[in-house]
């Protein structure tokens, strides 16, 4: 034994202490073909790369089994070493150290490492072979939202932990930042951490962590193109970079064909929509100008509404204390939810109210909906919201029953699937519980464009003013959702993503629908609205004084002028 207490550390074949020698032997022992360019790649960075390090790379690499099996071989090296796994949840932690403990089991190579009898042999916490005695396991599994304080590690692997869910508003994202830095209070002197992740917002932490000394290498799943390959701002691997100033004709083209060959990455960018794709598989997070989202969340104004009756003009300003810090804010980095300055006028009931429906196609989608009511040229966001069903009689009287609460005058119905099919179903259920007109509506422009130009010029002069019921009802409507894209359907989170590219939001069915109602409105909103607020009180005030003069006595009328007729006297 060494002074202090450690083991001895054996000696180990020059040949295995090369990472990518064991990680070929690794996978030749889990009957995987042979590690790719790009596998091998990451597994150099992994072993020689900074004491700060973040691995960027695209989904489904094996950026986490190729960091599996460098536990393992660190391990094989020196069984001291106490290493500390973090995901975002505690169950991928666990799945993270099961398998770094299946291959020590498994592996004839790895024998001498199996916990003897009396070591910790769980996959929350295990203990390799020649470890002595210690209050840290060789290998400890925790969640980031895990307790953390009081560990110690010469290795931490911060294995995917940012995700969706944990990072969908900008106070979940404030909590992983501070909590990750935690992670300076647990490492030994000399240590490392390393972060393995794919971004999951444009706001990622992986952006963040530069900023604390953190060195960062990306690898995309296609070579950048020409114009944007300053976007990765150094950060691309210097292998694939190569190649890109070496060949000029592989912009583009897939970086690890074994993997995923053009026509596979084709097929997921369709699944994902290219903002998704540009994040979970180019590790994109740049945003190239500020016309890429058009629509921002802080162009809304967001107040309590009711179905009957509204402010006859309200008041936006982006001043600080009238941001909504309150409400779930999916937006982007910097957008955030305002309250009026003022309401001015009365609350009068409103000139009308659709309803717009997008019934749900094939796959995923949700039949969506949304209420918008006007009131001098102002659109008001009552109700909205997304049902996974489609032509089922449960999903038509849910969407009469939402009619019926928000009494609202008209129901469109985007006609682009079914033929008429949906109109046909929905119509008798209306005349059952909420007799209403409907009316078919079909667009043959870009979707993307239709939408954004719908409503774009509506937000930019603030003209769409929000219940704070939806905001709150839109992200819980998800919540229970299986699967790390749930966060996808809601209607803010679609709004603040959106672009001009085709097929640029996977969902956008909630999106869809208050596009369309709002499109019924546009051309009714050509008049300003200070001119229809003052033609509104014009008209009460004339009223006020027609009340007036009917009830002061006797009089005549002249034309257009009220003369008191001359008092008699009886002399």
């Amino acid at each position: 034994m060494k002074s202090g207490g450690k083991a001895t550390v054996p000696a180990v074949d020059p040949r295995i202490a090369d990472f990518r020698n064991f990680l070929w032997l690794a996978w030749n022992h889990l009957g995987l073909p042979e590690p790719t360019p790009v596998q091998y790649d990451i597994a150099e960075y992994v072993q020689h790369g900074p004491k700060r390090m973040v691995i960027e790379a695209f989904r489904g690499v094996g950026k986490s089994w190729v960091t599996s099996a460098f536990v393992v071989h660190q391990l094989l090296v020196n069984p001291n070493l106490n290493i500390l796994v973090v995901s975002a949840s505690k169950s991928r932690a666990d799945d993270f150290s099961t398998f770094t403990l299946r291959l020590i089991n498994e592996m004839p190579l790895l024998a001498k490492l199996r916990p003897r009898d009396g070591q910790r042999t769980s996959k929350i916490g295990f203990d390799v072979g020649p470890a002595p005695a210690a209050h840290a396991p060789s290998v400890k599994s925790v969640g980031i939202t895990g307790q953390l304080t009081g560990s110690r590690a010469d290795l931490i692997v911060s294995d995917d932990v940012e995700s969706m869910n944990n990072s969908l508003t900008q106070g979940m994202r404030d909590r992983i930042s501070e909590s990750v830095k935690e992670f300076e209070a647990i490492v030994k002197p000399e240590g490392r951490i390393m972060f393995l992740g794919t971004p999951q917002t444009e706001m990622s932490l992986y952006n963040v962590l530069p900023e604390r000394g953190y060195s960062v290498r990306v690898w995309p799943a296609r070579f950048p193109t020409k114009s944007s390959l300053g976007g990765y701002s150094g950060r691309l691997s210097p292998l694939l970079e190569e190649q890109v100033v070496e060949d000029k004709d592989i912009w583009s083209k897939p970086t690890d064909p074994l993997r995923f060959n053009d026509e596979d990455l084709l097929e997921r960018e369709s699944s994902y929509g290219r903002s998704g794709f540009a994040l979970q598989f180019m590790l994109d997070t740049t945003l190239s100008d500020s016309d890429r989202y058009p629509l921002k969340l802080s162009d809304l104004c967001v107040t309590s509404l009711t179905p009957d009756v509204g402010p006859q003009k309200v008041v936006w300003a982006a001043n600080p204390e009238n941001v909504w810090n309150e409400l779930p804010n999916v937006g982007l980095a910097g957008d955030r939810f305002y309250r009026p300055m003022q309401l001015i006028g009365d609350y009068t009931a409103y000139q009308g109210s659709v309803m717009a429906i997008d019934p749900s196609g094939r796959g995923k989608d949700e039949t969506a909906y949304s209420v918008v009511n006007m009131l001098n040229s102002q659109l008001f966001l009552l109700d909205q919201g997304g049902v996974q069903g489609g032509y089922d009689e449960t999903t038509l009287e849910l969407l009469a029953e939402v009619a019926k609460r928000n009494k609202v005058n008209m129901i469109l119905v985007e006609s682009n699937f079914g033929d008429g099919m949906f109109v046909s179903l929905l119509t008798p259920i209306l005349k059952r519980i909420y007799p209403v007109s409907v009316e078919e509506i079909r667009s043959n422009k870009q979707k993307e464009l239709r939408i954004i130009d719908t409503l774009e010029p509506v937000m930019n002069s603030h003209r769409l003013i929000v219940d704070v019921k939806v905001i709150e009802n839109d992200f819980k409507s998800t919540q229970q959702r299986l699967g790390e894209n749930s966060s996808k359907y809601q209607l803010f989170y679609q709004m603040s993503r959106i672009t001009k590219d085709r097929g640029a939001l996977v969902n956008d069915d909630r999106l869809d629908a208050l596009g369309m109602a709002c499109g019924y409105w546009v051309e009714q909103m050509a008049r300003d609205v200070d001119e229809a607020h003052k033609e509104q009180k014009d008209l009460a005030f004339q009223k006020e004084i027609d009340k007036f003069m009917d009830s002061f006595g006797k009089g005549r009328k002249s034309g257009d002028s009220w003369i008191r007729q001359p008092e008699v006297l009886n002399r």
